[in-house]
């Protein structure tokens, strides 16, 4: 497990720094500048989650795919990845013009919105090349190449993190773009991983000599039918907690919108390796299933889950031990004021690590199984019919402040992660076929 985790550790990680280094180099910018990038980093992803969330399935069919020792079907789901990124490219291109529109909707202070209307326009436009090296990501690690993935990862943080240094700030006789510099760097960072993973993808597939035949209409139906309901899963999640920043955090004023992005940041950084784990403890589950030994899935998700479990009450102990140091880096003259909030907010995220760690271990598992539709609709029913609602009450009908903001996520992942553990536990898993029957070793 470790030799798989350890490169989807560094490949989360590099994911996480893009919009860490997009903040932390705007920050110099002022308050205003601060909240737009993070709030529009994390208004972004909310766009790509749907398909990143429907590609993360190819990684669950190569895997099981690996386990039957059919590796030549399982070279023909790259194609469906890349008709995935093909197809969020074009929708992202074609939403750019609705973004203002939807910022004044929302109603934010007025720098604040005209930052984040030109950070969002130019982000949009590297949606294709993020969803394409995800679903390729995917597509290697369930065949146990998980360093493809992380190289293409660590070149688009290389990227990001020069082109923020660049075009951020004056330097080097350029004149310095604000925001909408740290936005091409972005930009620039997913089209260099995008282009590394395919550059990789080109020559194995030229070495071995095949393409994996034609596409399947009937393989790319079942991709949509596991991965749609996993997409839809992690998109409305995210769209009722991107609703949650942007309404009830927001409500309490630029500095904790700031403030809470950032901690947002912070935590994407110390979850990633957890999430590397729990989808490196998802492939060999995959493999197990393939191979019909579906009774090894239980010491293989209770391994992962301590490991990933160990790693955040680690964090969590940090964040609460010492939260204003993870927030210095973010203070500069006159955004004083967000430390005391922000180390306030850190220092009580701490309490969630430990069962967000219970939450990712067991989703990955269930979806490395096929059991997509069955956590999507109790998300959603969590998410919109529970969190949101019991959030705005306390929040913005009853004038909860800080406190009250941090324990409505933490008191929503703990029910989230109780929910997980009763799927799992129930074994309906185990009913699943997610392959299909005829996907046999030297099928065509």
């Amino acid at each position: 497990m470790l030799a798989l985790s350890w490169p989807l550790v560094i490949t989360r990680s590099t994911q996480s720094v893009v919009g860490f280094s997009d903040a932390l180099f705007s920050a110099p910018l002022g308050e205003e500048a601060l909240a737009a990038v993070t709030t529009g980093a994390f208004n972004t992803f909310a766009f790509i989650i749907l398909p990143m969330g429907t590609s993360l399935i190819l990684q669950s069919f190569t895997a099981q795919l690996r386990g039957k020792g059919d590796l030549e079907s399982a070279r023909r789901f790259a194609w469906y990845g890349l008709m995935l990124a093909l197809v969020a490219g074009v929708a992202a291109t074609c939403a750019i013009p609705f973004i203002p529109s939807a910022l004044r909707y929302v109603g934010y202070a007025p720098g604040v919105e005209r930052h984040m209307r030109t950070y969002m326009s130019i982000r949009f436009l590297s949606v294709g090349a993020v969803v394409g090296a995800e679903a390729l990501g995917n597509w290697y690690g369930g065949l146990g190449n998980t360093r493809v993935g992380m190289v293409a990862g660590a070149t688009a943080m290389v990227v990001n993190v020069a082109g923020c240094y660049l075009l951020v700030e004056p330097r080097f006789g350029l004149p310095g773009f604000g925001v909408a510099g740290a936005g091409w760097a972005s930009v620039c960072a997913g089209w260099s991983g995008f282009a590394v993973i395919l550059l990789v993808l080109w020559r194995d597939f030229r070495a071995a000599g095949s393409l994996g035949g034609r596409p399947r209409v009937s393989e790319l139906v079942r991709v949509l039918r596991f991965g749609l309901p996993n997409g839809a899963n992690w998109f409305l999640e995210f769209a009722a907690f991107a609703l949650f920043v942007n309404v009830v955090a927001g409500s309490l004023g630029t500095t904790v919108l700031a403030g809470f992005n950032v901690v947002l940041q912070i935590n994407s950084i110390s979850f990633m390796p957890a999430w590397g784990l729990s989808t490196a403890g998802a492939i060999l589950v995959g493999e197990a299933i393939g191979r019909g030994a579906k009774s090894e899935v239980w010491p293989i998700v209770r391994l992962t889950g301590s490991v990933a479990g160990g790693w955040m009450t680690f964090v969590g102990i940090l964040y609460f031990a010492k939260p204003l140091a993870f927030f210095r880096v973010f203070t500069y003259r006159g955004s004083e004021g967000i430390l005391a909030v922000g180390g306030t907010m850190l220092a009580l995220a701490a309490l969630w690590q430990l069962v967000d760690a219970i939450c990712i271990t067991l989703s990955e598992t269930l979806r490395a199984a096929g059991d997509t539709t069955w956590p999507m609709a109790t998300r959603i029913l969590l998410a919109w019919g529970v969190f949101v609602p019991a959030a705005w009450l306390a929040v913005r009908t009853l004038g909860g402040g800080v406190v009250t903001l941090m324990l409505s996520v933490v008191a929503y992942i703990a029910v989230l992660a109780g929910a997980l553990a009763w799927r799992f536990a129930s074994g309906r898993w185990r009913e699943i076929q997610l392959v299909e029957p005829d996907a046999t070793p030297g099928a065509s």
